[in-house]
């Protein structure tokens, strides 16, 4: 099974970037969809986006289409989430996820069965 160990978060200002990274263990990471998703405290977890395994299909939630972007790169194991425009909204932990290999990337946090421990990421006013 694969294990996802996520990295690059930290506090940013109104309006900055930040990109968030995963590295994938244990497994074989090309089989896998993979997704972000987020979570404050007292709500559940939200989805944010998601690549199919082969990366021809992306999902993003409404609220962050047009200003986050997902990829991966096989080669590397690495699964990326650039966020531009950052919001004080957006602060969150976010966590990185793998889940069956299917040609749509599944927007369901339920879809994804290894999770990673997380990231802090906070957009200051």
């Amino acid at each position: 099974q694969v294990l996802p160990l996520e990295s690059g978060g930290g506090l940013v200002q109104t309006g900055d970037s930040l990109r968030l990274s995963c590295a994938a263990s244990g497994g074989t990471f090309s089989n896998y969809n993979m997704a972000w998703s987020r979570q404050t405290p007292g709500k559940e977890r939200a989805f944010v986006a998601a690549i199919n395994w082969y990366g021809g299909s992306t999902t993003y939630a409404d609220s962050v289409k047009g200003r986050f972007t997902i990829s991966r790169d096989d080669a590397k194991n690495t699964l990326s989430l650039q966020m531009n425009s950052l919001k004080p909204e957006d602060t969150a932990v976010y966590y990185c996820a793998a889940g069956t290999a299917k040609p749509r990337a599944g927007a369901m946090t339920y879809e994804y069965d290894y999770w990673g421990q997380g990231t802090q990421v906070t957009v200051s006013s």
